[in-house]
């Protein structure tokens, strides 16, 4: 069975013996989300999450997506609470939602192109998000010395450098920065043109002066050596075998340089666009203005840093709670 977290490829669901109609109706629906302009990663993420549903449903000695009932996926949504990761800790709700939020759709479709009478899964509640702070920002101090970090006298040092600042300047998302492409940096305005971020929308959003200066640096040192001549692309950042980055290999690239710095913080290039933000809420930005960078479709999902950013609350906590104060006037009858 597909457990969760396992690394999957893009490719159809197969149809092994047992589960062929299911196989064969996933299938269909993710070429019907393909030709109806769906996201590579939606489209991806459908198949993860329904070759799970299917590897599951196996289990159950059903052979047809018509004969699943409430009940079943009530029995499905409860092994997901159930079950454990590799390291044997629950799966989280959020991605417990990851699971059933493909499954659900899948049924409401199946159900609209008349593959199946009725909808099973009209009823089935979502498990509620929790709110959780993003725990591992860093301070400036840190985030300087793993910008230190890369060996910027050699080629993949000053690209690895190029990333760190656009990913510290930008608060972009690792998916936006691996889809960078050369005309999207706007040299005069100083801003850079995201292409079809969370959500398929576009956005443009400033660039510090620092990450373009280390962009040029790149532009003029290291990636000729890396655009290959036998396939040249317009990529902005490229791998040293002169391809685009993955998803997964942007992320080992952030970890090495946070292991290389002495940073205990777990997290990688996600870690950045927190840290961009908290600190730029603590220097006075409006949150509005922040909430534009971030590519956010709500103001709720920005406000969480007005939760995290406490500069401010411990100063305030400092000059007025009653214990500092009495501590303060101790400390001044000391000899």
């Amino acid at each position: 069975m597909r457990t969760p977290h396992r690394p999957v490829g893009h490719r159809p669901i197969e149809a092994t013996p047992g589960r062929e109609a299911f196989a064969k109706l996933c299938n269909a629906y993710m070429d019907w989300c393909t030709v109806h302009n769906y996201s590579r990663h939606t489209v991806d993420h459908a198949y993860r999450y329904l070759g799970a549903f299917v590897d599951w449903i196996g289990g159950e000695g059903i052979s047809n997506p018509a004969d699943v009932t409430k009940a079943t996926l009530e029995r499905y949504q409860h092994w997901l609470f159930r079950h454990k990761t590799y390291h044997g800790a629950p799966i989280a709700f959020s991605t417990q939602k990851c699971y059933l939020s493909p499954v659900r759709s899948w049924f409401r479709w199946l159900a609209k192109n008349n593959h199946i009478r009725f909808n099973p899964a009209s009823e089935i509640e979502l498990p509620k998000p929790e709110q959780r702070l993003p725990k591992n920002i860093l301070t400036l101090q840190e985030v300087n010395r793993v910008l230190a970090q890369p060996r910027t006298h050699e080629i993949l040092g000053i690209r690895d450098r190029a990333i760190l600042e656009t990913f510290f300047s930008t608060g972009m998302r690792r998916l936006e920065l691996g889809g960078l492409q050369l005309d999207d940096i706007d040299r005069e305005r100083r801003t850079v043109h995201v292409q079809q971020g969370k959500g398929r929308k576009d956005r443009i959003i400033p660039l510090g002066s620092k990450a373009l200066l280390w962009i040029d640096r790149y532009l003029l040192k290291s990636r000729p050596s890396l655009n290959r001549i036998d396939s040249p692309t317009k990529t902005l950042f490229l791998t040293h075998h002169g391809n685009d980055f993955t998803l997964y290999r942007l992320s080992q690239l952030v970890k090495g340089y946070l292991g290389t710095a002495k940073i205990e913080k777990k997290g990688s290039c996600h870690m950045f666009r927190h840290t961009m933000a908290t600190l730029m809420l603590e220097n006075g930005c409006d949150i509005r203005y922040i909430q534009a960078i971030l590519g956010h479709a709500s103001l709720k999902t920005t406000e969480i840093y007005t939760r995290v950013s406490i500069t401010k609350l411990v100063e305030i906590h400092r000059r007025t709670h009653p214990s500092e104060s009495d501590s303060k006037t101790r400390n001044k009858a000391d000899p």
